[in-house]
C-alpha cells in the first residue's frame, strides 16, 4: 500500500481528541462485522418500532455482495440462527476503493488489511487471522464479476491484488487456498468507512510507548501513554508501519488488533449497547460504509452472530498473524511448516494458547491498570502454615465411566498476537 500524506479531500474530517488516562479493562473482542451485529440485535430487543426502522435502513442502504465458488456457482450459506456449529467471516479494507480520498491513484483497489474471523464449532473459542497485505500467494482463478467466465490464476502475488483481480469473491477464494478453510461470509469496509466509525463512537483509546510521527502518513501523536483518535488520524494510526516496531506490516497488524479491541471495549463499557439512539447512528454509519455478502444481509444471521461471539470468554478468542517472514525483497513469506500447525489446530477444532511473550516487535503486553489485586494467600498455604491433618478416610475410586478431563491447550510457541484478555501498546520506533 502507497503511504499516504493527508488529502486536502479529508480536511474536512474530525480531527482526533488526545486525551491521556488509564487503559480501559478489557472484556472481549469481536470483529468490526460484529460491532454491527451486536448494535442490531440491541436494538431489535429495544423496541418494535425502531427496529423495524433500523430493519429498513439496513435494507435499503447495504451494498451485497454474492459469494460464488471457483466454478462460478453461487454458495449456500447457512443462516447461523440455523446452525448452532461455527463459522468462517472474511472482512478486509479497502485502498483506493471507488468513491474514497484515494480513488484513482492506482489502477486496482486493493484489499489493503484483511482479518479472517473463525468461531470453533462449540462455539466456546474463536481465532482472528490477520494476514499480511504483502503476503506472497498464489491467486487462483476468480469468477468475473459479470458472470462470464474467469480472470486467469497467478503465482507469486501480494494478498492484496485479490481484491483487484474479482472483488470479494477472489479475496475469500485466495483465503481459502491459502488457510483451507471453507469461507461462507464476507464484508469489506473502505478506509473512509473506518474513519467514520471511529467518529461516530466519540473516538478510539490507543496507547503508543512513546511520542509517534510518521512523515508517511503525517500522523502526530506528541504525547505516550493513551491517546484518544478519531476520523482521519484514526486511519492514519491503521496505515502508519514505518511508525513502529521494524516498519513492516507485521508491526502494523499489532496496531490494527490493539485498536479493534479498544474500538469493541469502548463500546461495550461506553453504554452505546444499551442505548438505542446511539445503536441507529451506528449502524447507519456502518451501512454507509460497508459491502456484505448476502448472507450477512439477513437480521437474523447478523443477530445470531452477535449473541455466539458475546459468549466466547476474552481468553479463549486469539489474535494471530499468518505465519511468515520476510524475504530478501521486503516481502512476507509463508512458514509453511508453522502455518500448517496453526491451521491444522484450527480444521480440528482444537484450542492453543500462545507463548508469554507472543506480540512480536510492533507491540508489547502491558500491564492492566485497572486489574484487582492478588488475593493475599491464606495462612496454611503460607510457607510455616498448618499443614492440614491426614484423613483417614480411603480415597473414593474413580468412576470408569466418567468422561477423560479436557486435553490441555498446546502451546504454539511460533505464533505472534494476543489474546482479548490481553492489554497493548504500540511500541514507537
Amino acid at each position: 500500500m502507497t503511504e499516504l500524506i493527508r488529502d486536502r479531500a479529508l480536511r474536512s474530517l474530525p480531527t482526533a481528541r488526545i486525551r491521556h488516562g488509564r487503559l480501559p479493562r478489557p472484556r472481549w473482542w469481536r470483529s468490526l462485522l460484529a460491532i454491527v451485529a451486536a448494535a442490531l440485535s440491541v436494538v431489535l430487543v429495544s423496541g418494535t418500532a425502531l427496529a423495524s426502522i433500523v430493519s429498513w435502513r439496513f435494507a435499503s442502504n447495504i451494498e451485497e455482495d454474492v459469494l460464488v465458488d471457483a466454478d462460478g456457482n453461487v454458495r449456500a450459506i447457512p443462516t447461523v440462527g440455523d446452525w448452532p456449529g461455527g463459522f468462517n467471516v472474511m472482512l478486509s479494507a479497502l485502498d483506493n476503493a471507488e468513491g474514497q480520498f484515494d480513488a484513482g491513484q492506482r489502477d486496482a483497489t486493493l484489499n489493503d488489511a484483511n482479518l479472517l474471523v473463525h468461531v470453533a464449532e462449540d462455539q466456546q473459542s474463536a481465532v482472528v487471522i490477520s494476514i499480511p497485505r504483502d503476503l506472497i500467494v498464489p491467486i487462483p482463478a476468480c469468477p468475473r464479476e459479470d458472470g462470464e467466465g474467469s480472470y486467469s490464476a497467478m503465482s507469486a502475488q501480494q494478498f492484496n491484488v485479490a481484491y483487484g483481480h474479482g472483488g470479494m469473491n477472489c479475496v475469500v477464494l485466495t483465503a481459502e487456498e491459502l488457510t483451507g478453510l471453507t469461507i461462507d461470509y464476507s464484508a469489506s469496509i473502505s478506509l473512509e468507512g473506518v474513519a467514520a466509525m471511529s467518529t461516530a463512537v466519540g473516538g478510539v483509546d490507543i496507547c503508543i510507548t512513546e511520542p509517534l510521527y510518521d512523515r508517511y502518513t503525517g500522523l502526530d501523536l506528541p504525547n505516550a501513554g493513551t491517546n484518544t483518535i478519531e476520523g482521519f488520524q484514526a486511519m492514519q494510526f491503521l496505515r502508519t508501519r514505518y511508525g513502529v516496531g521494524d516498519g513492516s506490516d507485521f508491526s502494523r497488524i499489532g496496531s490494527q488488533q490493539q485498536y479493534m479491541a479498544s474500538l469493541i471495549r469502548k463500546l461495550q463499557d461506553g453504554g452505546t449497547l444499551t442505548n438505542p439512539a446511539a445503536l441507529y447512528g451506528l449502524a447507519q454509519v456502518a451501512t454507509d460504509n460497508m459491502r456484505l455478502s448476502s448472507g450477512l444481509t439477513s437480521l437474523d444471521t447478523m443477530v445470531s452472530m452477535a449473541r455466539v461471539l458475546a459468549e466466547i470468554p476474552r481468553e479463549n478468542i486469539v489474535f494471530v498473524q499468518y505465519p511468515a517472514t520476510t524475504n530478501g525483497a521486503g516481502r512476507a513469506v509463508p512458514i509453511e511448516a508453522d502455518a500448517d500447525a496453526l491451521f491444522a489446530k484450527i480444521l480440528a477444532g482444537e484450542r492453543f494458547t500462545l507463548a508469554d511473550d507472543p506480540t512480536g516487535n510492533g507491540t508489547e503486553i502491558v500491564p492492566d491498570p485497572n486489574a484487582e489485586p492478588s488475593p493475599e494467600p491464606t495462612p496454611s498455604s503460607e510457607a510455616g502454615g498448618e499443614t492440614p491433618a491426614p484423613s483417614d478416610e480411603p480415597a473414593a475410586p474413580s468412576d470408569p465411566s466418567a468422561s477423560p478431563a479436557p486435553a490441555e491447550p498446546e502451546e504454539l510457541d511460533f505464533a505472534r498476537g494476543q489474546t482479548a484478555a490481553d492489554n497493548t501498546c504500540s511500541v514507537v520506533r
